[in-house]
Protein backbone atom coordinates (compact mmCIF):
# COMPACT_ATOMS: atom_id res chain seq x y z
CA UNK A 1 0.00 0.00 0.00
CA UNK A 2 2.86 2.38 1.05
CA UNK A 3 4.30 1.82 -2.51
CA UNK A 4 1.18 2.22 -4.18
CA UNK A 5 0.97 5.61 -2.12
CA UNK A 6 4.29 7.03 -3.23
CA UNK A 7 3.26 5.79 -7.21
CA UNK A 8 -0.27 8.38 -6.75
CA UNK A 9 2.02 11.08 -5.32
CA UNK A 10 4.55 10.66 -7.79
CA UNK A 11 2.09 10.39 -10.71
CA UNK A 12 0.56 13.36 -9.28
CA UNK A 13 3.64 15.54 -9.68
CA UNK A 14 4.13 14.17 -12.96
CA UNK A 15 0.74 15.36 -13.96
CA UNK A 16 1.15 18.63 -12.45
CA UNK A 17 4.37 19.25 -13.84
CA UNK A 18 2.84 18.29 -17.42
CA UNK A 19 0.13 20.63 -16.82
CA UNK A 20 2.36 23.74 -15.84
CA UNK A 21 4.42 22.88 -19.16
CA UNK A 22 1.38 22.95 -21.72
CA UNK A 23 0.15 25.98 -19.61
CA UNK A 24 3.57 27.98 -20.29
CA UNK A 25 3.75 26.94 -23.73
CA UNK A 26 -0.19 27.91 -24.32
CA UNK A 27 0.91 31.24 -22.95
CA UNK A 28 3.80 31.99 -24.67
CA UNK A 29 5.32 34.01 -25.22
CA UNK A 30 3.92 36.89 -22.64
CA UNK A 31 6.96 39.03 -23.33
CA UNK A 32 9.48 40.67 -26.02
CA UNK A 33 11.19 37.59 -27.86
CA UNK A 34 15.15 37.83 -28.49
CA UNK A 35 16.21 36.74 -31.95
CA UNK A 36 20.06 36.62 -32.11
CA UNK A 37 21.76 36.67 -35.64
CA UNK A 38 25.55 35.94 -35.37
CA UNK A 39 26.39 38.49 -37.87
CA UNK A 40 26.25 42.58 -38.64
CA UNK A 41 22.87 43.68 -39.99
CA UNK A 42 22.42 43.82 -43.74
CA UNK A 43 24.03 40.21 -44.31
CA UNK A 44 21.73 37.64 -45.86
CA UNK A 45 20.77 35.85 -42.73
CA UNK A 46 20.05 39.03 -40.96
CA UNK A 47 17.27 39.54 -43.97
CA UNK A 48 15.61 36.65 -43.81
CA UNK A 49 15.70 36.92 -39.61
CA UNK A 50 13.78 40.56 -39.87
CA UNK A 51 11.31 38.53 -42.57
CA UNK A 52 10.05 36.09 -40.16
CA UNK A 53 10.40 38.66 -37.11
CA UNK A 54 7.71 40.15 -38.66
CA UNK A 55 5.71 37.40 -38.98
CA UNK A 56 5.82 36.66 -35.54
CA UNK A 57 5.53 40.04 -34.15
CA UNK A 58 1.73 39.61 -35.56
CA UNK A 59 0.95 35.98 -34.49
CA UNK A 60 2.10 36.74 -31.01
CA UNK A 61 0.96 40.91 -30.51
CA UNK A 62 4.85 40.71 -29.30
CA UNK A 63 7.63 42.44 -30.29
CA UNK A 64 10.61 40.09 -31.47
CA UNK A 65 13.93 41.97 -31.15
CA UNK A 66 16.48 41.62 -33.34
CA UNK A 67 20.03 41.58 -32.19
CA UNK A 68 23.15 41.41 -34.29
CA UNK A 69 26.01 39.70 -32.40
CA UNK A 70 28.65 39.43 -35.54
CA UNK A 71 32.87 38.48 -35.09
CA UNK A 72 34.72 35.48 -35.51
CA UNK A 73 33.11 34.01 -38.10
CA UNK A 74 29.57 33.83 -36.04
CA UNK A 75 30.69 32.26 -32.86
CA UNK A 76 30.42 34.95 -30.82
CA UNK A 77 26.94 35.20 -31.33
CA UNK A 78 26.76 31.41 -31.16
CA UNK A 79 27.84 31.23 -27.71
CA UNK A 80 25.75 33.90 -26.77
CA UNK A 81 22.39 31.91 -27.58
CA UNK A 82 24.02 28.56 -25.94
CA UNK A 83 24.21 30.34 -22.93
CA UNK A 84 21.21 32.52 -22.90
CA UNK A 85 18.39 31.59 -20.21
CA UNK A 86 16.77 28.72 -21.64
CA UNK A 87 12.88 29.75 -21.16
CA UNK A 88 12.31 30.32 -25.16
CA UNK A 89 12.96 34.19 -25.18
CA UNK A 90 15.98 33.94 -26.71
CA UNK A 91 16.27 32.18 -29.99
CA UNK A 92 19.02 32.41 -33.29
CA UNK A 93 18.17 31.65 -36.39
CA UNK A 94 21.54 29.95 -36.98
CA UNK A 95 23.66 29.00 -40.24
CA UNK A 96 25.19 25.62 -41.77
CA UNK A 97 28.63 27.56 -40.58
CA UNK A 98 27.57 28.25 -37.04
CA UNK A 99 26.26 24.53 -36.41
CA UNK A 100 28.20 22.48 -39.20
CA UNK A 101 31.20 24.12 -39.67
CA UNK A 102 32.66 26.58 -37.10
CA UNK A 103 33.20 23.49 -34.76
CA UNK A 104 35.77 22.19 -36.80
CA UNK A 105 37.84 25.04 -37.05
CA UNK A 106 37.85 27.63 -34.04
CA UNK A 107 38.39 26.31 -30.26
CA UNK A 108 34.44 27.27 -28.92
CA UNK A 109 33.87 26.82 -25.06
CA UNK A 110 30.42 24.97 -26.56
CA UNK A 111 29.65 22.20 -28.48
CA UNK A 112 26.33 24.01 -31.01
CA UNK A 113 24.96 20.59 -31.69
CA UNK A 114 24.72 19.96 -27.93
CA UNK A 115 24.04 23.01 -26.46
CA UNK A 116 21.34 24.72 -28.74
CA UNK A 117 18.18 22.46 -29.53
CA UNK A 118 16.85 22.51 -33.28
CA UNK A 119 13.49 24.41 -33.32
CA UNK A 120 13.37 23.79 -37.59
CA UNK A 121 15.44 24.44 -40.60
CA UNK A 122 13.52 27.72 -41.99
CA UNK A 123 15.20 27.75 -45.63
CA UNK A 124 17.62 26.41 -47.84
CA UNK A 125 19.80 29.25 -49.34
CA UNK A 126 21.31 29.19 -53.07
CA UNK A 127 24.57 30.69 -52.93
CA UNK A 128 26.12 32.35 -56.18
CA UNK A 129 30.01 33.43 -57.39
CA UNK A 130 29.35 36.83 -57.66
CA UNK A 131 32.14 39.10 -59.04
CA UNK A 132 32.84 43.17 -59.64
CA UNK A 133 32.04 44.48 -62.98
CA UNK A 134 35.81 44.84 -63.48
CA UNK A 135 36.77 41.56 -62.57
CA UNK A 136 37.86 39.88 -66.46
CA UNK A 137 36.39 37.00 -66.55
CA UNK A 138 32.43 36.29 -66.85
CA UNK A 139 31.81 32.48 -66.05
CA UNK A 140 33.64 30.26 -64.25
CA UNK A 141 35.98 28.81 -66.32
CA UNK A 142 37.80 32.10 -67.08
CA UNK A 143 37.84 32.71 -63.70
CA UNK A 144 39.88 29.34 -62.84
CA UNK A 145 42.20 30.43 -66.15
CA UNK A 146 43.15 33.87 -64.88
CA UNK A 147 43.30 32.60 -61.69
CA UNK A 148 45.92 29.73 -62.85
CA UNK A 149 47.51 33.22 -64.38
CA UNK A 150 47.93 34.86 -61.68
CA UNK A 151 48.17 32.41 -58.18
CA UNK A 152 47.01 33.94 -55.24
CA UNK A 153 46.54 37.36 -57.06
CA UNK A 154 42.79 37.16 -57.04
CA UNK A 155 41.46 38.06 -53.89
CA UNK A 156 37.54 37.34 -52.46
CA UNK A 157 35.53 38.47 -49.46
CA UNK A 158 33.85 36.32 -46.90
CA UNK A 159 31.96 36.51 -43.90
CA UNK A 160 34.43 35.38 -41.95
CA UNK A 161 37.05 32.61 -41.18
CA UNK A 162 35.12 29.36 -41.30
CA UNK A 163 31.90 30.87 -42.75
CA UNK A 164 29.92 29.21 -45.51
CA UNK A 165 31.43 31.44 -48.76
CA UNK A 166 34.75 30.75 -47.07
CA UNK A 167 34.25 27.13 -47.36
CA UNK A 168 32.89 27.44 -50.26
CA UNK A 169 35.45 29.04 -52.47
CA UNK A 170 38.21 27.05 -50.09
CA UNK A 171 36.33 24.04 -51.89
CA UNK A 172 36.35 25.52 -55.41
CA UNK A 173 40.32 26.32 -55.11
CA UNK A 174 40.31 22.75 -54.28
CA UNK A 175 38.73 21.03 -57.02
CA UNK A 176 40.26 23.21 -59.66
CA UNK A 177 43.58 23.50 -58.36
CA UNK A 178 43.72 27.53 -57.58
CA UNK A 179 44.52 29.97 -55.15
CA UNK A 180 42.69 32.77 -54.41
CA UNK A 181 43.75 35.65 -51.38
CA UNK A 182 40.53 35.26 -48.40
CA UNK A 183 39.71 38.77 -47.06
CA UNK A 184 37.24 37.85 -44.08
CA UNK A 185 34.98 40.19 -42.73
CA UNK A 186 33.08 40.73 -39.91
CA UNK A 187 29.49 39.11 -41.81
CA UNK A 188 28.56 39.42 -44.98
CA UNK A 189 27.13 43.05 -45.24
CA UNK A 190 30.49 44.53 -44.40
CA UNK A 191 31.54 41.96 -47.28
CA UNK A 192 29.19 43.50 -49.88
CA UNK A 193 30.04 46.50 -49.40
CA UNK A 194 33.39 45.99 -50.19
CA UNK A 195 32.95 43.54 -52.96
CA UNK A 196 30.72 46.53 -54.41
CA UNK A 197 33.33 49.32 -54.02
CA UNK A 198 35.79 47.35 -55.84
CA UNK A 199 38.41 46.39 -53.22
CA UNK A 200 37.89 42.99 -53.37
CA UNK A 201 37.43 40.55 -57.22
CA UNK A 202 35.05 38.78 -55.83
CA UNK A 203 32.77 36.22 -53.27
CA UNK A 204 30.46 33.43 -53.35
CA UNK A 205 27.31 34.13 -50.82
CA UNK A 206 23.58 33.75 -50.86
CA UNK A 207 21.39 35.05 -53.78
CA UNK A 208 19.16 37.04 -51.06
CA UNK A 209 21.86 39.86 -50.21
CA UNK A 210 23.30 39.62 -53.82
CA UNK A 211 20.31 39.66 -55.74
CA UNK A 212 20.07 43.48 -55.36
CA UNK A 213 23.00 44.20 -56.20
CA UNK A 214 22.78 41.79 -59.33
CA UNK A 215 19.46 43.17 -60.58
CA UNK A 216 21.84 46.96 -60.51
CA UNK A 217 24.45 46.20 -62.05
CA UNK A 218 26.62 46.84 -59.60
CA UNK A 219 27.57 42.73 -59.58
CA UNK A 220 27.84 40.43 -62.16
CA UNK A 221 26.87 36.76 -61.06
CA UNK A 222 29.33 34.12 -62.84
CA UNK A 223 27.77 30.66 -61.62
CA UNK A 224 25.35 28.93 -59.15
CA UNK A 225 26.91 26.75 -56.66
CA UNK A 226 24.07 24.26 -55.97
CA UNK A 227 23.13 21.32 -58.07
CA UNK A 228 20.27 22.56 -60.08
CA UNK A 229 19.91 26.25 -61.95
CA UNK A 230 18.07 28.42 -59.76
CA UNK A 231 14.38 29.99 -61.20
CA UNK A 232 15.16 33.22 -60.39
CA UNK A 233 18.50 33.43 -62.57
CA UNK A 234 17.25 30.53 -64.86
CA UNK A 235 19.97 31.62 -67.26
CA UNK A 236 22.92 31.23 -65.17
CA UNK A 237 24.50 27.97 -64.93
CA UNK A 238 25.66 25.70 -62.48
CA UNK A 239 29.27 25.89 -61.30
CA UNK A 240 29.44 21.73 -62.21
CA UNK A 241 28.15 22.84 -65.67
CA UNK A 242 30.94 25.31 -66.00
CA UNK A 243 33.76 23.12 -65.85
CA UNK A 244 34.20 21.81 -62.25
CA UNK A 245 31.83 18.79 -62.55
CA UNK A 246 30.26 17.19 -58.88
CA UNK A 247 30.41 20.41 -57.43
CA UNK A 248 27.27 21.39 -55.19
CA UNK A 249 27.10 23.89 -52.08
CA UNK A 250 24.11 24.91 -50.39
CA UNK A 251 23.43 26.66 -47.13
CA UNK A 252 20.50 26.77 -44.68
CA UNK A 253 19.36 29.08 -41.91
CA UNK A 254 17.58 27.61 -38.97
CA UNK A 255 16.36 28.46 -35.61
CA UNK A 256 17.79 27.26 -32.51
CA UNK A 257 17.21 27.88 -28.90
CA UNK A 258 19.31 26.93 -26.02
CA UNK A 259 19.54 23.24 -25.02
CA UNK A 260 17.63 23.00 -21.85
CA UNK A 261 14.41 25.26 -23.34
CA UNK A 262 10.70 23.15 -22.31
CA UNK A 263 10.33 20.89 -25.36
CA UNK A 264 6.05 22.45 -25.06
CA UNK A 265 8.09 25.76 -26.00
CA UNK A 266 10.03 24.69 -28.79
CA UNK A 267 7.38 22.63 -30.19
CA UNK A 268 5.06 25.94 -30.15
CA UNK A 269 8.37 27.62 -31.73
CA UNK A 270 8.03 25.67 -34.66
CA UNK A 271 4.40 25.49 -35.11
CA UNK A 272 4.41 29.16 -34.61
CA UNK A 273 7.22 29.68 -37.02
CA UNK A 274 6.11 27.14 -39.38
CA UNK A 275 2.74 29.14 -39.64
CA UNK A 276 4.35 32.27 -40.40
CA UNK A 277 6.42 30.26 -43.68
CA UNK A 278 3.35 28.99 -44.84
CA UNK A 279 1.89 32.33 -45.31
CA UNK A 280 1.50 32.44 -49.78
CA UNK A 281 3.09 36.35 -48.79
CA UNK A 282 5.93 35.26 -46.46
CA UNK A 283 6.96 32.20 -48.73
CA UNK A 284 6.49 34.06 -51.92
CA UNK A 285 8.75 36.94 -50.66
CA UNK A 286 11.53 34.15 -49.34
CA UNK A 287 11.33 32.77 -52.39
CA UNK A 288 11.97 35.53 -54.59
CA UNK A 289 15.06 36.17 -53.02
CA UNK A 290 16.26 32.68 -53.60
CA UNK A 291 15.63 30.96 -51.00
CA UNK A 292 13.45 27.42 -50.35
CA UNK A 293 11.10 27.45 -47.71
CA UNK A 294 11.52 24.02 -45.63
CA UNK A 295 10.03 24.59 -42.39
CA UNK A 296 11.15 21.18 -41.15
CA UNK A 297 10.43 19.88 -37.74
CA UNK A 298 12.95 19.76 -34.62
CA UNK A 299 13.85 16.38 -35.19
CA UNK A 300 14.15 16.37 -38.62
CA UNK A 301 16.26 19.53 -38.26
CA UNK A 302 18.34 17.66 -35.92
CA UNK A 303 19.16 14.93 -37.84
CA UNK A 304 20.44 17.83 -40.48
CA UNK A 305 22.53 19.21 -38.20
CA UNK A 306 24.67 15.92 -37.12
CA UNK A 307 24.61 14.97 -41.05
CA UNK A 308 26.12 18.41 -41.73
CA UNK A 309 28.62 18.28 -38.95
CA UNK A 310 29.72 14.73 -39.96
CA UNK A 311 30.47 15.99 -43.77
CA UNK A 312 31.96 18.96 -42.84
CA UNK A 313 34.30 17.51 -40.17
CA UNK A 314 35.54 15.14 -43.05
CA UNK A 315 35.73 17.86 -45.51
CA UNK A 316 37.62 20.46 -43.45
CA UNK A 317 39.98 17.76 -42.15
CA UNK A 318 40.90 15.86 -45.79
CA UNK A 319 41.47 19.78 -46.91
CA UNK A 320 43.28 21.09 -44.37
CA UNK A 321 40.97 24.10 -44.34
CA UNK A 322 42.48 26.44 -41.10
CA UNK A 323 40.51 29.26 -39.37
CA UNK A 324 43.59 31.57 -39.06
Amino acid sequence: MKKFKITLCMLAVFLTGAANAQSTSDAYPTRPVNMIVAFPAGGGTDIVARKVAQGLNTAWGQSVIIENKGGAGGTIGTALAARAEPNGYTIMLATLGNMAINPHLYKMDIDPSKDLAAITNVVGVTFVLVAHPSLPANNVQELVALAKQKPGKLNYSSSGMGGAPHLAIELLASMTGTQFTHVPYKGSGPSFTDLVGGQVDFTMDSLVQALPHIQSGRLKVLAVLGAKRTPVLPNIPTVSESGVPGYDFTNWFGFVAPAQTPKAVIAKLHTDIAAVLAQPDMRAQLEKMGTEVIASTPAQFSEQIEADTKKWAKIVKERNIKAD
